[in-house]
């Protein structure tokens, strides 16, 4: 039984900003900790842009942030643009704010932070790394609305930890 729960396809969940430097990353970090930590499995956590610059390197603040809040990325984290098929693979993209969520409103599955929890993640490049951290806050509050509403699922809980 286990055997089958673990060839069991993964669900996909995706947060999309502007450049896939700052917000998203974080927000991708985050959740898979978070999941991690309550032991919640069968998830694919990603991130993408939409004006992303591909081979530019996520925010030095974004990294600095999570870093400070015992967040690991993945070393071989690399921004991405936003695509249809990434959008159609996903069980669920979730926007940072309310205008990127209106820009992909032709997607059923396309949420934003100010949909689920009633704030806007607002973008944090350029500024100082007071900024960072409060932004990275602001998504780790967020995070257990995106976990009730798309992940507490029963077998999801079942699986072992593979995230």
């Amino acid at each position: 039984m286990m055997e089958k729960q673990n060839r069991k396809k993964r669900e996909k969940i995706l947060f999309v900003c502007t450049g896939n430097t700052c917000r998203s990353p974080m927000a991708e970090a985050a959740l898979r900790k978070e999941l991690r930590r309550r032991k919640i499995t069968g998830y694919t956590i990603g991130s993408a842009g939409l004006k992303a610059e591909t081979g530019s390197p996520m925010s030095a603040n974004s990294a600095q942030a999570l870093s400070e809040a015992k967040i690991s990325v993945l070393k071989t984290f690399k921004p991405r643009q936003l695509t249809e098929k990434l959008i159609k693979e996903a069980k669920v993209v979730i926007c940072m704010t309310q205008s990127q969520q209106q820009a992909l409103q032709k997607y059923p599955n396309v949420t934003s932070f100010p949909s689920l929890a009633g704030m806007e993640i607002p973008d944090p490049y350029g500024k100082d790394i007071n900024v960072y951290r409060a932004t990275l806050r602001r998504i780790r509050e967020c995070l257990p609305l995106v976990i009730e509403k798309f992940c507490n699922t029963p077998e999801s809980q079942n699986v072992e930890d593979g995230v």
